[in-house]
């Protein structure tokens, strides 16, 4: 059955329906969980493989940046020629292209075959977000439906690590793309017989030079974001000049948007102040979650002492506290409005944050990253439902590829600027030391190996207090930004309440769900 995007009355979806999410949350499982198993197979792999640091950091980074670049395009492609069938074709090339990842005979296969994968994965969101969205038509029902659907992809994350340990031990480093194999080959079993089709049938064709432009701005900036954060508060020119060329050709992108009759991103929903709120608030939230999330894991491994394998399992209640938000949003917003609920649980991140900002040990950034994650639960699940559920069914592709990229650009932002800052209070603690050690906690580490144990002992010291000193700052920006989204949202609300009658714009002015 394939639905042209018409406006039907709100039924409740039945057992077809709650079928078909559950073979819709799969693909976003999975892409959660292999992102953060590779992290745990990269040594393995790199001394298979022989690869270079370089070709490393592509071998983790090519499926980001890709993901990141061809989203907006396929959020937009699946509204005009199904989001059934942009799916199927995103799963079927996914896991073959995981066959080929499983078996590379070398670092450069390797990386051509993590950016066609992240091609495949710009599918698979945006297209299991628009068909959740065109499923579940009932309000309540789609709320329930994409809080699942969100605390499957954070726990994925979580669990991730858990799955590469347990295949890392009795298997090679391929078994963790294959593990991805089953479970593209269910969805393309089953999907035929549970998942409908929709299609906007009225969309123009996809503008061509729209999606080269929306390219050339996410690549370059994304880009340039990672470099930063790897360059430990060097900077550099060319991660500078990579996001400079990338806001440039984003602005080009963005009059063309407002100009094209059937544009690739249809930024005029920004217009409504409750997504644009939302939108936001999805960003910088992301910004303050992936800075801390890097601080915190490096303070485990580097002050604490913690192998990367015990701080991934130590760090997986971050991925569990959002899942339990998410899975908690529901029943909140039986109890408050929408918009009161994420408005709650961004300040309840903030607070989240206090301990990251005052206190240092286990506990305390164990605590803090738990509360903190719990807090955007709400977010995550009732801000994305409104952002798919604030425009008519064939543009939740588009809708849904705008909140996917605004979550990969906030992580990415958070990891350079927090990562940036948190460097900067390191090396401003460590200026009377001289050589790497003055630049990164690594170097000081290995420059205390050359050393005599005492001057070791005491470089070692001063280096996990600089780095504390850069957990703490980075802690207060995060509680900033939280404590900032959840007055942004509580106001945006306010003003949606005191101007409830829209203005009948026809295409111009989005649907707003109640917040």
């Amino acid at each position: 059955m394939e639905h042209e995007g018409q406006d039907a009355v709100a039924e409740p979806a039945g057992k077809r329906g709650w079928l078909a999410l559950a073979v819709l949350v799969l693909p976003s499982l999975l892409l959660a969980m292999d992102i953060t198993a590779l992290l745990l197979a990269l040594p393995r792999l790199s001394a298979d493989l022989g690869a270079s640091g370089t070709e490393q950091l592509w071998i983790s980074d090519a499926y980001g940046f890709m993901v990141a670049g061809f989203v907006i395009a396929m959020g937009t492609l699946g509204d005009r020629i199904g989001r059934r069938r942009l799916l199927f074709a995103g799963a079927g090339a996914f896991a073959v292209l995981s066959v080929v990842a499983a078996y590379a005979p070398d670092p450069g296969t390797l990386i051509a075959a993590r950016a066609l994968l992240g091609v495949a994965g710009a599918t698979l969101v945006p297209s299991t977000l628009a068909l959740i969205t065109n499923i579940f038509r009932d309000e309540r029902e789609r709320g329930k439906a994409i809080a699942i659907w969100a605390t499957c992809q954070f726990a994925g994350g979580a669990f991730g690590p858990v799955l590469a340990g347990l295949l890392l031990q009795r298997f090679w480093w391929g078994s963790v793309f294959l593990a991805a194999v089953p479970v593209m080959a269910l969805v393309l079993v089953a999907g035929p017989f549970l998942l409908p089709e929709f299609r906007d049938r009225t969309a123009g064709r996809v503008d061509k030079l729209s999606v080269g432009l929306s390219l050339g701005a996410v690549l370059p900036m994304v880009y340039g974001m990672k470099q930063l954060a790897l360059a430990d508060g060097g900077g550099g020119v060319v991660p500078v000049a990579a996001i400079a060329a990338g806001a440039a050709v984003g602005a080009v992108f963005v009059r063309r948007q407002l100009r094209l009759d059937h544009p690739l991103l249809d930024l005029r929903l920004l217009r409504g102040r409750a997504f644009s709120a939302v939108l936001v608030s999805l960003v910088l939230a992301g910004v303050a979650m992936a800075g801390t999330g890097l601080m915190a894991t490096q303070y485990l491994q580097g002050v604490l002492g913690y192998s990367p394998l015990a701080s991934a399992v130590l760090f997986a209640p971050m991925g569990l506290g959002v899942a339990a938000g998410t899975m908690a949003a529901p029943a909140l917003a039986k109890r408050l409005r929408p918009a009161t609920a994420i408005a709650s649980g961004l300040a309840l991140s903030a607070a989240g944050c206090v301990p990251l900002a005052v206190s240092d040990g286990l506990a305390a950034v164990i605590t803090g990253v738990t509360v903190l994650a719990l807090g955007t639960g709400p977010l995550f699940a009732l801000g994305t439902g409104l952002v798919v559920g604030s425009v008519p069914p064939e543009r939740a592709g588009s809708a849904a590829s705008m909140s996917e990229t605004g979550n990969y650009l906030g992580g990415s932002l958070g990891l350079a600027v927090i990562g940036v800052v948190g460097a900067s209070v390191y090396q401003a603690r460590m200026d009377s030391v001289a050589g790497p050690a003055a630049k990164t906690l690594a170097g000081a580490v290995a420059a205390a190996g050359d050393l005599p144990s005492g001057p070791a002992e005491e470089l070692l010291r001063s280096a996990h207090a600089a780095f504390t000193a850069g957990l703490h700052v980075t802690g207060a920006i995060a509680a900033a930004i939280f404590a900032g989204l959840a007055v942004l949202v509580a106001a945006s609300a306010r003003g949606t309440a005191r101007t409830a009658a829209p203005a009948a714009a026809g295409e111009a002015e989005p649907r707003h769900a109640a917040v």
